[in-house]
């Protein structure tokens, strides 16, 4: 990678101020209501991959272990795990954690760690102990039962902090009725060093026995009903009629795998769709893609298209939740009707030969994920709202 441009947003320098008191660092415990793979796990990697360690002590804590976990534990980041099925356990062994290790901030990702984090700092308030500062990132775009929403309402006055990651997550938490916390809108960065001159995989087509030529359609995410997988396939059928050669990578992991691959089995393309399962190298496998797809019914952000964009591949994605917010439709990308098979075909087969526009698109992308979404600004922002566990105290102590 190249030496950053010193007007590049992404690499500005940032100034803070020192912290009052003689603290040295602002102790940070990010929460995690499950270890699999997914979106909010790879906001968490990127987040303590990027924060400024000087001024930030930061660990990780899930709900359950898993591959997201494992990853995390192997680029040297301090974590435990608490399996606890029952949540008023839950609860209380991670307020016994936040307590040990004297926490600022609690950082709860995804809604059990949202439930979870928020009343174990005020369980730690309760001992006597100082409460740690109540920082919540909502993810997901699923409806949730309204069980769930009634206590969401419930313990959101006592959160600090909201944060969104797109202006449609931002229109759900007031639909839930959630008031009480101060809401950021900080959309999920991509890291710009694994995302930006990235070599494509070169074993491909050998890993898959893929033709020795044709293009590569990708869609990298997991394998689960909002993201549409099958309208994907369905689609497929047109563009392996006009294009044969072309071959469609499934990438990720999920627990639909099987139903899908009878869907691809049923429809008789079985030797043009590969379903890779999950990959270490899905930066260099991205690279490699001529159009990268995401079909999904709903979407917080789509994270795995920044990412598609920040390598100039040109993208195709539903017209849904958050995704319109990183796409504009023929200038950064192109934008389909979720459910609609038949716009998805025709949009994945004008890149794949309108070989003008699919350069035009995928180097607009680049520029735009460099200018708005690198993993550099989500932090920094992200940061600020830890500054404000230690100005809250300073507050509290006069």
């Amino acid at each position: 990678m190249g030496e950053p441009l010193r007007d590049d947003p992404c690499y500005r320098p940032v100034l803070r101020m020192p912290l009052a008191g003689g603290r040295q660092r602002i102790r940070v415990v990010e929460l995690l209501a499950t270890g699999t793979n997914g979106g909010a796990q790879e906001h968490v990697f990127n987040l303590v991959s990027r924060i400024d360690r000087t001024r930030y002590d930061v660990s990780v804590c899930s709900l359950s272990s898993g591959p997201a976990i494992r990853k995390l534990e192997r680029a040297g980041i301090d974590v435990c795990v608490i399996e606890a099925a029952d949540d008023a356990q839950a609860i209380e062994d991670v307020a016994a954690h936040l307590a040990a290790l004297e926490a600022d901030v609690v950082h709860n990702h995804m809604y059990r760690a949202e439930i979870i984090g928020t009343q174990a700092a005020w369980r730690v308030a309760e001992s006597g102990r100082r409460r740690p500062y109540v920082v919540g990132t909502v993810h997901s775009s699923r409806v949730r039962p309204d069980i769930d929403k009634v206590l969401l309402r419930q313990l959101t006055p006592r959160m600090d902090h909201l944060i969104a990651v797109s202006t449609s997550i931002v229109h759900k938490i007031t639909d839930e009725g959630r008031v009480g916390a101060p809401v950021s809108l900080i959309y999920n960065g991509v890291d710009l060093e694994r995302y930006n001159h990235q070599v494509p995989c070169c074993t491909l087509r050998e890993e898959y026995d893929l033709p020795p030529e044709g293009p590569i359609v990708g869609v990298v995410a997991r394998l689960e009903q909002e993201k549409g997988h099958p309208t994907l396939i369905d689609a497929w059928v047109q563009v392996h009629a006009e294009i044969p050669e072309a071959t469609l990578l499934v990438v990720g992991e999920g627990s639909r795998r099987a139903l899908l691959e009878e869907h691809v089995a049923g429809l008789g393309l079985s030797s043009s769709v590969v379903f890779t399962g999950r990959r270490d190298d899905v930066p260099a496998v991205t690279a490699a893609l001529d159009v990268a797809v995401l079909p999904s019914f709903r979407e917080a952000q789509g994270l795995t298209i920044l990412e598609a964009m920040a390598l100039s591949r040109p993208v195709v994605a539903s017209n849904v939740g958050g995704i319109p917010e990183m796409i504009e439709d023929g200038v950064t990308g192109l934008l389909v009707t979720p459910h609609d098979s038949t716009a998805l075909a025709r949009a994945i087969l004008r890149l794949l030969r309108d070989h003008p526009l699919a350069d035009t698109l995928g180097r607009a992308g680049h520029d735009m994920v460099h200018e708005r979404f690198c993993v550099e600004l989500m932090a920094r922002a992200v940061e600020t709202i830890y500054d404000e566990a230690v100005a809250a105290e300073q507050q509290l102590a006069v």
